[in-house]
């Protein structure tokens, strides 16, 4: 089913150029290819955190850091309504204010109603943990997928390759089947294996039920069985992204747990770091 609500939520104001800007120029694509409604939420974060004290922290201070949150998420609402004025598409722009213990629940709240929700890449200069805890908001508690856009050069609505990554995982699973849409009319799927166990249910035939199953979907499918070769996994799929010319990626979110890959790292964590073509989640 085509996505009809994409959700872009924004920590800034709009900058030509900028991440933000990125993302959301790349959601008005989606919208365009599949005439969907885009909802834009501007977001005020408020640092400071319910039933903490704060040493020499009067009320008067308080109140002001919730002020200055709400100019800002003013200023990202002005931002965005101006850049979509002349829009033709179907539009939406609000604006919030959350501090940080509720900024989850905000964005889940929207993001459970959206087929698709489109954001900067969480992690990187400038980032604070207030994007982390919104595509991971958006996953986990919205149960909707996540396009995270790079900071790179204009990404196309309709790619022409994409790598699929598969590791016979739940998360996998979700992935593929969500992001479908955004797959037909692809010249190539790829479908890329790393190091799959000697002894598991597809040893002879590595990502060959896979592929049957999108080949009916009308995909055009290869499979690459990839040995890890680098430390990290993130890094070879980066690698094979690069090689093959893809410019999407789709793949599981959080095969591990949150706390897990925020300690000792993980391909999740790992790709969002640095992610060379757009990347599709879901889990």
């Amino acid at each position: 089913m085509d996505p009809k609500t994409i959700l872009a939520p924004l920590l800034e104001p709009l900058e030509a150029g900028s991440d933000p800007a990125r993302a959301l120029a790349h959601a008005e694509r989606l919208a365009d290819r599949f005439d969907a409604h885009l909802d834009v939420v501007g977001i005020g974060c408020d640092h400071t955190q319910v039933a903490y004290y704060y040493a020499g922290a009067t009320a008067l201070v308080q109140q002001e850091t919730h002020d200055e949150a709400r100019r800002l998420a003013e200023q990202i609402e002005a931002s965005a309504r101006a850049r979509l004025s002349s829009s033709a598409l179907r539009w939406s722009v609000e604006s919030a204010v959350g501090q940080m213990a509720g900024l989850a629940a905000l964005i889940s709240a929207r993001a459970r109603i959206a087929d698709l929700v489109v954001m900067p890449a969480p992690y990187g200069e400038g980032r604070g943990p207030e994007y982390e805890t919104m595509v991971e908001a958006a996953l986990f508690d919205g149960q909707a997928p996540v396009l995270v856009v790079p900071a790179t050069p204009e990404a196309s609505p309709r790619p022409r390759r994409a790598v699929v990554a598969w590791n016979q995982s739940p998360e996998a699973m979700a992935a593929i089947r969500r992001s479908l849409p955004l797959l037909v009319g692809a010249d190539l799927v790829n479908i890329a294996v790393i190091d799959p166990p000697r002894h598991g249910a597809e040893r002879s035939d590595p990502g060959g039920a896979l592929s049957q199953m999108l080949t009916r979907h009308g995909l055009r499918c290869e499979i690459s069985v990839l040995a890890r070769t680098l430390p990290r996994v993130s890094d070879v799929i980066s690698r094979h992204v690069s090689d093959i010319g893809a410019d999407l990626l789709v793949m599981g979110a959080y095969g591990h747990s949150r706390f897990r890959e925020a300690i000792l790292g993980g391909a999740t964590r790992d790709m969002l770091e640095n992610p060379p073509v757009p990347v599709f989640m879901a889990r």
